[in-house]
Parts: structure tokens; C-alpha cells; sequence
């Protein structure tokens, strides 16, 4: 993600009014308090974007933020926001309530409304912001989750915390294509999650169907250099049965062995002609990313780009000596 504010190098007296402006032009107007004199205040903040969903990740020093009922009436768009946690603890308050998030654990508050969030020991926080119109979800439903910790007893919000955790952080998902493929499962994601907490099973199954597939290669990726990666294992992860994982796969045009092969000989690739290549035998790679035989990763690596593996490191990788094998 690109940092477009840094408070390090700026002088003490402008970072506060530095920091207020960047977060009003980038996420939603707010009051921002920090608590510690100016020349200790710390903010290092980056943006990304996908479509209508923005994320603006950061780390701080200690601070409130405050979305003023005035300040609430004077917005064109609602807005619906994902707070996501990442180390220490903060306080999200809006509609009555509050809640206490943790590591992993997340909340949505709304634009319409004041809210609070107190962030007593440091900032370690990703923000997501979408068009409230984007979710089509009740305005009554909305309310009724907002500012709830959402994590602890829902496996769906669980799920949710861990790819919109790799979204914001995978600058790579931010670029052309990449950043169109994922707005949509990522806001049917988020849908399923509030319905499933607000306890409509109908509107929850939908979208988690919806983006089964996202879900299914993301968590491939994953788990790409585990040597026991299977159609069997992949299903069962994610409760369904092998034969339901093909289908899924096949809907978005994937092969799963052929994919996962093409996937595990493109990290072959890299890491041959990377630092690496020369401190391990092209074997040694090889079983890395799952060719337990050396004779057969040899083949099909010169059957997809053409050469031989220590052809294509002794190539592309760095100089100095290598390891014969």
C-alpha cells in the first residue's frame, strides 16, 4: 500500500492540522484528538483503492476520533465504515453501544450517525470505506450491527477478518484488473458476514456463495508450499465436498490441478532466479513448492516456459557460485 503521509519528517507544529486534512480528504470528515504534546505525535498512514472501496491503513500514536452529529448531517453519500484491528485494543462506540475490538476482530459504523473511536493505546488499524448504497442492505439491519464486535462466535466474520486483513495489505490486488476482480466479493463477503450476524440466514448464504470461489483460490494460495495440499483438504476447509469444489472452479474457469501446478512452477520460477537460487539445488526448490520428484519437476518446468530449471537459474540468477544440483 502507498504511504501518502508520514509525520516523521514534518515539523511539529503542522502535524496535527497535516494529519486532520489527510484523513478528511481521504476517508470521511472527523475531529481528531491527540492526547500527547506535538512533537510526540506519530501518524503513518497508507491508501489503496478498489472501485468504491477504499482502505486507508494506519499506525499511531494514541488518539480519539469523532464524527460530530454535525458533521454527520452534513453528508451528500452515506457512508458505511469496516474498522479492522490488527495488534493492541480500541473502542468503537455509535447508536448506544460500544464495543472493545482486538486483534483480528472488526466493526462497522455509518457516516449518518456520530460515533466514537477511541484509540488509548496506539492506532494499528486498517479503515474500509464503501457507499452504504453498495451494500443493499436495511437500514434497520445496519443499525442494528453497528458497533459490535464482530470476530468472537461468528466463523463468517472470522473468515472475513483474514482476507480483508491480506487485502489491505497485497499492493497487488490494487492494480487494474486485480482491484475490479475483487470489489464485488468483497462487499458480498461483508454483506454475508452483517446478515449472518443480525441473524438472516437467507441474505448470509447468498453472498458467501457468491464469492466461494475468491475465497477457495486466495486460500490455495496460502497454503500453496504445504506438501499435503489436496482437492480433499481444500473442500473440507471449507465445508463443502470435493465434488462441489470442482464445480465452484469450474464456474470460474479453473482446472484445480493444472491451476495449483501453474501457481507452484511460477514460485519455482522467482525463487530460482532469486537470492535463494543459488543456496539451494533446483531439487531442493522443487519440493518446496511440492515436486517431490526432481525428474518429473524438471519436465514440466521446461513443458511450461521452454527451458530447464538450472538452465533458467544459471540465466536470470544473481551471480556467484551455485550448487551444482
Amino acid at each position: 500500500m502507498s504511504p501518502v503521509l508520514d509525520t516523521a519528517s514534518m515539523p511539529p507544529q503542522d502535524r496535527e492540522e497535516v494529519v486532520r486534512h489527510a484523513v478528511w480528504e481521504s476517508v470521511v470528515a472527523v475531529d481528531i484528538d491527540h492526547p500527547v504534546p506535538a512533537e510526540d505525535i506519530s501518524v503513518r498512514i497508507g491508501l489503496g483503492t478498489f472501485g468504491p472501496l477504499r482502505v486507508l491503513s494506519a499506525r499511531a500514536t494514541a488518539v480519539t476520533v469523532r464524527r460530530t452529529e454535525q458533521l454527520a448531517r452534513k453528508d451528500e453519500e452515506p457512508l458505511v465504515f469496516l474498522g479492522l484491528q490488527m495488534t493492541g485494543t480500541s473502542l468503537v462506540v455509535q447508536n448506544g453501544r460500544e464495543c472493545l475490538l482486538g486483534p483480528g476482530d472488526f466493526a462497522v459504523y455509518e457516516s449518518v450517525a456520530p460515533y466514537t473511536l477511541l484509540f488509548d493505546e496506539g492506532v494499528d488499524h486498517h479503515f474500509f470505506r464503501l457507499p452504504r448504497a453498495a451494500l443493499a442492505l436495511p437500514e434497520r439491519l445496519l443499525r442494528d450491527v453497528t458497533a459490535v464486535t464482530l470476530g468472537p462466535g461468528n466463523p463468517v466474520a472470522r473468515l472475513a477478518s483474514t482476507y480483508f486483513s491480506r487485502l489491505a495489505a497485497d499492493d497487488t490486488l490494487q492494480q487494474g484488473a486485480h482491484a475490479d476482480a475483487v470489489v464485488e466479493p468483497s462487499i458480498e463477503l461483508l454483506r454475508a458476514v452483517l446478515a449472518s450476524q443480525h441473524g438472516d440466514a437467507r441474505r448470509a448464504r447468498e453472498p458467501l456463495e457468491a464469492t466461494l470461489s475468491l475465497r477457495i483460490t486466495h486460500w490455495i494460495r496460502a497454503h500453496l508450499a504445504d506438501p499435503d495440499l489436496s482437492a480433499a483438504r481444500i473442500a473440507a476447509a471449507h465445508g463443502i465436498s470435493v465434488r462441489h469444489l470442482y464445480a465452484v472452479l469450474s464456474r470460474s474457469g479453473i482446472s484445480l490441478g493444472d491451476w495449483i501446478r501453474a501457481l507452484r512452477l511460477a514460485e519455482c520460477r522467482r525463487e530460482l532466479a532469486g537470492p535463494s537460487g543459488r543456496l539451494r539445488t533446483v531439487a531442493a526448490i522443487g519440493r518446496r513448492w511440492g515436486f517431490v520428484d526432481a525428474t518429473h519437476f524438471s519436465k514440466v518446468f521446461k513443458r511450461a516456459y521452454g527451458i530447464s530449471p538450472r538452465a533458467w537459474r544459471d540465466q536470470n540468477g544473481p551471480g556467484g557460485p551455485r550448487l551444482s544440483g
